[in-house]
C-alpha cells in the first residue's frame, strides 16, 4: 500500500520534466551482462556468490537481488571545489558489478530506483544507505541498485573471491588539480557511477529491472561516499544529468553548490555537525535541505545490528566488535532511531524531485562553537548531557537512555590506545547508556506520563514530516509495552 501511494503521488507531480531536463545527458550506456549466477549459499568458504548478499529474508519482502557486471570505458575530472568539471582523460577501460534488489511483483514498484554509492571507509564495499534504510526501502516498494565505483572496495572483491570477481577493474592513477590535491586513484569513479546509472535508464539487451518502469532515479550515500557525491552534484551532475535527486547521508561539511540543477538533501547526525558540517552550514532553498538529527552517531546500532552479522559472514570479522573496548565507553553506537528519518527523506525526496513541494525545514543543533575542520565543533547540551535543538526525536527528547553522538578512545597510562586513535572511529560511533532506575524515576511520575511524553513528541515529528506514521506507531507501542515510570 505504501508503495503503491507513493508511486501514484510520484505519477501525479512528475509530468515530463525531470525527463526532459535529463534527456541531453551524453554518457555512454556502458555494456551490461548478468545475472550473474551464484553457485554457493551465502557464507561458503569458496566465495562464489554476491560479496554482502542480504542476510534480510528478501522473499517475505517480495524482493529478488541479483547481480551485474558492467564494463566500457570512463573519463576522468577536474573537479574544482563547488564548480563544474572539466573532462582530464577519456577512453579508460573499466569493468566493476552493481547489485539490484527489486520488488518480484511490478505492482509493488513505487517508481523510484535509488542508487547506491558503496563505502570504502572500511577497506571493503559497504552499502551502508541500506544498512540504514532497508525496511523502509523494501516496505515502500523502492528499487535499490548498488554501484562498486572505488579501487579499495574492488581490490577487496578481487581478493575475497578470484574466481568471481578477479577480472572487476576500476583503478588508474590520474593526478588532480587545485591545491593541496594529489593523484586520485578514484577518478574514474563519478564517471562509472553516471555510467550505472545509465544503463538502468536506457537498457539494452540485459534489463537489470526486468521491465520496470522508472520515473525517478535518486543518488544516495553515506559518509565517504556522500562526500564524493557532493563532489559528483558540484562537478559531474551539471555535464551528465543522469540523477534527478541526491540524498546525502553525513556528507561531513562538503559544502554543495547554489546553482543547483537537481533537489540535493543532506540528512546528518549529531556527530556529523560536530566533526564538520557546523562548519559547511548552508541555508534551505527550493533546490537544498539539510536535517540535523539529536542524539545520533555516525554509526549506530541500527547500522551495527544491520551490517555485522553480513560482515562476521563474509570477511569473517566485525570492525565494530573489536572497535568496542578501545573506546571511553564500549557500548558504541546510539539508539536514537536516525533510520525512520532516512524513511521520511527518502519520500520527501522523491516527491521533491518529481516536481512536488520541498521537504520541510528543520530546526539545526545548537553550537555553542563552531570550528573547521579537522578540530571539532561544540554542541550545546541540556542537564542530561544530551544535545539541544535539532529533530528530536522521541528517544532524545522523552529519554531513557543517554544518547551522545560523539565519543572518544578509551585512556590508558599512556594515554588513548594506539589502537584507538589508528582506527579514528570512537568519536564518529557515538554510544548509548542506560538510565538508571533513580534517573528513570525522576524524570518520570508514572508509566501514563511517560507514554504521555512519547505521544506527544513523536505526534509532533509526524505532524512536522520528520518520521512517518508507521515508524511513530512502532516508537508508541514500543513505549506502551515497556515497563518505564512502574516504579
Amino acid at each position: 500500500m505504501l508503495g503503491k501511494r507513493l508511486g501514484f503521488l510520484l505519477s501525479a507531480t512528475l509530468g515530463l520534466a525531470a525527463t526532459q531536463a535529463l534527456a541531453a545527458s551524453s554518457v555512454p550506456v556502458p555494456q551490461v551482462s548478468g545475472p550473474i549466477a551464484s553457485p554457493d549459499i551465502p557464507g561458503a568458504p569458496s566465495h562464489h556468490y554476491t560479496f554482502f548478499a542480504s542476510n534480510r529474508d528478501l522473499a517475505s519482502h517480495g524482493y529478488l537481488e541479483e547481480e551485474f557486471f558492467i564494463k566500457g570505458t570512463a573519463s576522468t575530472y577536474n573537479t574544482p571545489p563547488g564548480q563544474t568539471g572539466t573532462v582530464k582523460n577519456s577512453g579508460l577501460p573499466y569493468f566493476t558489478r552493481i547489485v539490484v534488489r527489486r520488488p518480484a511483483d511490478p505492482k509493488r514498484f513505487n517508481g523510484t530506483v535509488l542508487v547506491e554509492w558503496d563505502n570504502v571507509t572500511n577497506l571493503f564495499d559497504a552499502e551502508n544507505f541500506w544498512f540504514f534504510g532497508w525496511e523502509h526501502i523494501m516496505r515502500a516498494g523502492y528499487v535499490w541498485v548498488g554501484v562498486s565505483t572505488q579501487t579499495i572496495g574492488v581490490a577487496a572483491l578481487k581478493k575475497w573471491s578470484p574466481q568471481r570477481y578477479g577480472a572487476l577493474d576500476v583503478g588508474k592513477i590520474v593526478a588532480s588539480t587545485g591545491p593541496g590535491r594529489g593523484p586520485d586513484r578514484d577518478a574514474m569513479s563519478y564517471d562509472i557511477f553516471s555510467q550505472a546509472g545509465q544503463a538502468l535508464r536506457h537498457p539494452g539487451d540485459v534489463d537489470m529491472l526486468h521491465g520496470l518502469k522508472p520515473k525517478l532515479f535518486l543518488a544516495v550515500g553515506e559518509s565517504q561516499s556522500a562526500a564524493r557525491l557532493a563532489s559528483y552534484v558540484n562537478s559531474i551532475h551539471p555535464l551528465a544529468r543522469v540523477y534527478d535527486g541526491f540524498l546525502l547521508l553525513s556528507a561531513l561539511g562538503r559544502s554543495i553548490r547554489s546553482d543547483l540543477l537537481s533537489p540535493v538533501f543532506k540528512l546528518n547526525t549529531e556527530y556529523d555537525v560536530i566533526g564538520g558540517e557546523a562548519a559547511a552550514r548552508q541555508p534551505d532553498t527550493s533546490t537544498f535541505r539539510t536535517w540535523e538529527v539529536a542524539g545520533a552517531s555516525h554509526v549506530d546500532q541500527h547500522l551495527r545490528a544491520s551490517r555485522e552479522a553480513v560482515e562476521l559472514r563474509d570477511n569473517g570479522v566485525s570492525l565494530e566488535a573489536n572497535l568496542s573496548p578501545l573506546c571511553a565507553v564500549p557500548s558504541i553506537g546510539t539508539r536514537v532511531p536516525t533510520n525512520y528519518v532516512v524513511a521520511s527523506a527518502l519520500d520527501k525526496l522523491a516527491v521533491w524531485a518529481a516536481g512536488g513541494p520541498p521537504p520541510p525545514t528543520a530546526p539545526r543543533l545548537i553550537m555553542t562553537q563552531i570550528m573547521q575542520r579537522p578540530h571539532q565543533s561544540v554542541i550545546a547540551r541540556d542537564k542530561d548531557g544530551l544535545a539541544e535543538g535539532g529533530i528530536r526525536l522521541a528517544a532524545l527528547a522523552v529519554p531513557t537512555q543517554f544518547n551522545v553522538g560523539i565519543s572518544k578512545p578509551a585512556n590508558t597510562d599512556n594515554g588513548p590506545s594506539r589502537e584507538a586513535i589508528s582506527a579514528g572511529a570512537c568519536v564518529r560511533w557515538g554510544y548509548s547508556t542506560d538510565m538508571t532506575i533513580a534517573q528513570l524515576n525522576a524524570h518520570y511520575p508514572s508509566h501514563a506520563a511517560y507514554v504521555a511524553q512519547v505521544r506527544r513528541v513523536t505526534g509532533d515529528n509526524v505532524r512536522k514530516g520528520y518520521i512517518l506514521p508507521l515508524d511513530a506507531a512502532a516508537t508508541i507501542r514500543e513505549a506502551e509495552e515497556s515497563h518505564v515510570g512502574e516504579h
